[in-house]
């Protein structure tokens, strides 16, 4: 992924109160790449941004209440029913990523650890209120 013109067909879009802290959160916690960044007119709040997250791409806003109702972040509605799923190389990679996520600042609400249904998984709560889970196949036996 390099810039917008390459858009997946499904993009998450993340509502976020200071989106302008979440895009460096974002930088610290999963590497993303800003590809574009459009201020309103209080320069201060974001319309839209693209950002590329682990190859792929999701979009972010802040809150804009006086035009939407209905767009909230997680805190705003008291929780999230959506979190945003990595597929990570190995076992071992689930880990260090939730290690990164932690140390940038996130909340780790599921450890890491090897599930019954073949994966390692775990899940963090990124400080603006989204899940993100890390997993990848355990080995076969």
């Amino acid at each position: 992924m390099s810039e917008e013109d390459d858009v997946p067909s499904v993009v998450p879009y993340l509502t976020v109160n200071r989106a302008l802290d979440a895009i460096e959160h974002y930088r610290r916690a999963f590497g993303a790449e800003v590809f574009l960044k459009y201020l309103d007119d209080d320069g201060k709040r974001v319309t839209h941004a693209a950002l590329g997250v682990f190859g792929t791409m999701i979009f972010l806003s802040d809150e804009f209440p006086e035009y939407a109702d209905e767009v909230k972040s997680p805190p705003s509605v008291g929780g999230t029913t959506v979190a945003l799923h990595i597929n990570c190389g190995s076992p071992a990679d689930v880990d260090s990523a939730i290690a990164k996520a932690e140390a940038a600042g996130c909340r780790v609400t599921m450890p890491a650890a090897d599930a019954h249904w073949g994966m390692r998984d775990g899940r963090v709560l990124d400080r603006f209120g989204h899940a993100w889970t890390f997993g990848a196949p355990l080995p076969k036996l």
